[in-house]
């Protein structure tokens, strides 16, 4: 208990799957969370479970493409807790999944926006906040489709490699300030998210594909939402005090083979 005490993190994408866990765990380690969210009934529902457990936690609406939403939640947060400690980049979308040649535009366009436009606002607003405290976390969700390929859906990809190398240059920009950056490739971990992306698979069901999804594993079983909380709460952390530019790989052995 009390890993990350007192500490102010914004969690973005906070109401669902790993934005869910991540908030969870971080205000039972002693954290004033930020659960920041487009479903704002979802987010607040995170918020009372949180404070009925003794936690602390405030829900904000928030789309993370939009910068005069960034700039003004992150105000917000600074004004009720006095700053940002961590934030989670963690706010996600899958986009489409067919070949290159006959993504739109619009497709593509909407997946960066959220997933490497979002990375790169959020983190705009949250610098200057920790370079005046003198130190801050900035943890960003990419994947293990930031670092191998898949055949399949080509912007999620794109993005998730852009995350990647995007949490190294930060770290390279702000070490000196005592900011760190670092990346979280998290494996198949059953959310919502890897569900739809199960319903649109042509010729098996959701329960055939977490099979087979579990066999490309060499651990066995897909993953489960805590088991990237614990690496967030990590990297949130004082324990990872010489950790920056890294990635923290949480994918059962899948990138190992």
């Amino acid at each position: 208990m009390g890993r990350v005490q007192d500490k102010v993190i914004i969690v973005t994408g906070g109401a669902a799957g790993l934005g869910e866990a991540a908030s969870k765990l971080l205000a039972k380690e002693g954290a004033k969370v930020a659960v920041t969210d487009i479903q704002d009934d979802a987010g607040k529902q995170i918020v009372k479970e949180i404070e009925n457990e003794g936690g602390i936690a405030k829900f904000w609406h928030l789309d993370t493409s939009k910068e005069k939403e960034v700039a003004e939640v992150f105000s917000s947060v600074i004004s009720e807790y006095g700053s940002i400690d961590v934030l989670v980049n963690n706010a996600g979308i899958e986009g489409v999944n067919k070949p290159p040649h006959e993504v739109t535009l619009e497709e593509w366009q909407e997946v960066m926006d959220v997933n490497v436009n979002g990375v790169f606002l959020c983190t705009k607003y949250a610098i200057p906040a920790m370079k005046k405290a003198g130190k801050g976390s900035i943890i960003n969700l990419s994947s293990i489709y930031g670092i191998v390929g898949a055949a399949d859906a080509p912007p999620y990809h794109a993005s998730k490699g852009a995350v990647r190398l995007m949490s190294k240059n930060d770290a390279t920009f702000y070490a000196k300030n005592d900011i760190r950056v670092n990346s979280v490739h998290p494996g198949f971990i059953w959310t919502s998210m890897v569900e739809r992306f199960a319903e649109k698979q042509e010729g098996v069901t959701v329960e055939e594909f977490r099979s087979e999804l579990a066999k490309a594993h060499p651990i066995g079983k897909v993953g489960e939402p805590d088991d990237i909380a614990y690496g967030i709460l990590y990297l949130a952390s004082d324990e990872s005090k010489f950790v920056t530019g890294s990635e923290l790989i949480i994918d059962g052995g899948y990138t190992a083979q």
